[in-house]
């Protein structure tokens, strides 16, 4: 009951506050051509894709609020097809998109490196991930205090990790960072709301 409804009904809400969603503008009005989102959730980035998208294809392991989900996606000026699929093995072929998006997934993925190599071999050459995500501190006093406070977290957020580092993680995976800018969500402890916002691209060089 808690996994199934009340935490996403709490992450629905959470996550469509005012400053969420001016971060989902800002981020998605890079967004171009053929879209994978991996982590879809409730659908919460539809409305704030930019005119000229050619479909979006989403994936999530789960549907979550599926009643909320299906008017949302209902709503969108642009195709939407949904596919029950985890991060780590997207059921797309290679050099597919021309833009990848995840919001707030990284952090719940079981192997986030995995995913983001996913990323990496659907995106076309030159193509663009955008994610907007929290993560891990770069204050050593508040990493330390994520590195403790996680396994509660994952009880608690349903298997949500504080302490990832998303840049890092990005690279690793390699994807070319373009742009990152570092944030923390107002009113929100930093160990919770350390966010990460930034753009990576593929590059075959």
């Amino acid at each position: 009951m808690y996994a199934k409804m009340i935490f996403p009904l709490l992450m629905d809400w959470l996550l469509g506050r005012k400053f969420f969603l001016g971060a989902r503008q800002d981020l998605l009005e890079n967004a171009r051509g053929l879209v994978v989102e991996i982590g879809f959730g409730t659908g919460l980035n539809i409305p704030h894709y930019p005119p000229g998208i050619i479909a979006i294809r989403a994936v999530d392991p789960v549907r979550l609020l599926p009643g909320r989900l299906a008017r949302r996606m209902a709503k969108a000026p642009f195709p939407v097809s949904f596919a029950f699929a985890a991060g780590e093995d997207l059921p797309f072929p290679s050099q597919h998109f021309d833009s990848a998006i995840s919001t707030f997934t990284l952090c719940t993925v079981r192997d986030p490196i995995a995913a983001l190599r996913e990323v990496k071999r659907v995106l076309k050459p030159g193509g663009r991930f955008l994610f907007l995500e929290h993560g891990r501190s770069d204050s050593p006093a508040i990493a330390r205090w994520q590195d403790r406070l996680n396994p509660i977290q994952q009880v608690v957020g349903c298997g949500c990790n504080l302490n990832r580092p998303i840049d890092r993680l990005v690279k690793q995976a390699g994807l070319s960072l373009e742009r990152l800018g570092r944030d923390h969500v107002p009113g929100t402890p930093r160990m919770l709301g350390e966010l990460y916002r930034g753009i990576a691209s593929r590059r075959d060089d």
